[in-house]
C-alpha cells in the first residue's frame, strides 16, 4: 500500500483520503508534457550539436553557423522548459533528473569541442566543468539538511556561459572576436565567484542542520531517559505493593522480615494456622 490514489496511477479506484501525499500524487504531471518534451529535445540536440560543430575539421563557417543554431535552440529550451514546468505544475521526477543533465551536457560538449579545436584554452573548460561537477556533488552533500536554491548570480553565470560559448562557436573576427573574449572572461569570473558563494551557503546550511539535530537530541534525550527511569521506579513500587510475596520470598528486605515476624506472633498468624 503506497497511499497513492488509483486515479493518479491510471486506475479508477477512490483516492486515498486526506494527507499531503494524496494531493501530491493527484497533482503529479504525466511524463509526456511540454516541459519534458523540451528537455528531451535538448538532450537529442547534444550529439547533433557536436556533429555539426566538428564537420569538415570543425573550421567550416557554414557548419559552425548550423552548430550555433542547434546550441541556441538548446539554450532557449532550457529557459522555457523550467518556466513552463513551474507555471503549469508540470514538475515530474524525470524532469528533475533530466533537466540538469541536459543543461550540463550541452555546455560540456561545447566547451570540450572548442578546446579540442584550439579555439578555447583548456583551463577555461576545466574551471567551468570542475565548478559544475563540484556544486552538483555539494548539493547532494547537504541535501538532508536542505536545498540550496539557484541564486541570481548563478543565473547570471549561466547566461554569461551560454552567450560566451555561443560566440565562440561562431567564427567571429575583429572586434566581435575581442568581445567574445571579454564575455568569456566575465563568465569565468562569475563561475568562480558563484562557486564560492554556493560553498559558503552549503557550509552555513550544514551547520544549521547539525545544530538543529543536536538541539533535538538534547531536548528529547533526557526527557525520554527520565521518563523511562520514572516508569521503572513506579513499576518497582507497584511490584513491591502487589507482589511482595513473590519477590520478597527469595531476597527479603530488612523491614519486610521484621513485619513478618511481628505478624507471625500476632493473633492473625495463629488464626491462619
Amino acid at each position: 500500500m503506497t497511499g497513492v490514489p488509483a486515479s493518479a496511477t491510471g486506475g479508477t479506484g477512490r483516492p486515498t483520503p486526506g494527507g499531503k501525499l494524496g494531493t501530491a500524487a493527484v497533482n503529479q504531471a504525466g511524463l509526456w508534457n511540454i516541459a519534458n518534451i523540451l528537455t528531451m529535445i535538448r538532450l537529442v540536440l547534444v550529439p547533433g550539436f557536436v556533429v555539426l560543430l566538428l564537420q569538415d575539421g570543425g573550421h567550416d563557417p557554414a557548419w559552425r553557423a548550423w552548430a550555433w543554431a542547434a546550441f541556441a535552440v538548446a539554450m532557449i529550451t532550457d529557459v522555457f522548459d523550467g518556466h513552463l514546468a513551474r507555471a503549469y505544475n508540470l514538475v515530474t521526477d524525470f524532469g528533475k533528473i533530466a533537466d540538469p543533465i541536459a543543461d550540463k551536457a550541452i555546455m560540456a560538449a561545447g566547451l570540450i569541442c572548442l578546446s579540442a579545436l584550439g579555439d578555447l584554452p583548456w583551463w577555461v573548460t576545466a574551471v567551468i566543468l570542475a565548478r559544475e561537477l563540484g556544486i552538483t556533488l555539494m548539493r547532494f552533500w547537504v541535501i538532508r539538511h536542505g536545498v540550496i536554491p539557484a541564486s541570481r548570480g548563478g543565473k547570471m553565470k549561466t547566461l554569461a556561459q551560454g552567450t560566451a560559448v555561443g560566440m565562440y562557436v561562431l567564427m567571429l573576427t575583429g572586434p566581435l572576436a575581442t568581445l567574445r573574449f571579454w564575455v568569456m572572461t566575465v563568465a569565468v569570473v562569475l563561475t568562480v565567484v558563484t562557486a564560492l558563494d554556493y560553498v559558503r551557503e552549503a557550509i552555513v546550511l550544514r551547520r544549521r542542520g547539525l545544530a538543529a539535530e543536536r538541539t533535538a537530541k538534547t531536548d528529547g534525550g533526557p526527557g525520554a531517559d527520565g521518563g523511562q527511569a520514572a516508569d521503572g521506579g513506579s513499576a518497582g513500587e507497584s511490584g513491591g505493593a502487589s507482589g511482595g510475596g513473590e519477590s520478597g520470598g527469595s531476597v527479603p528486605k530488612p523491614g519486610a522480615s521484621g513485619a513478618s515476624e511481628a505478624s507471625a506472633k500476632g493473633p492473625a498468624a495463629g488464626s491462619a494456622r
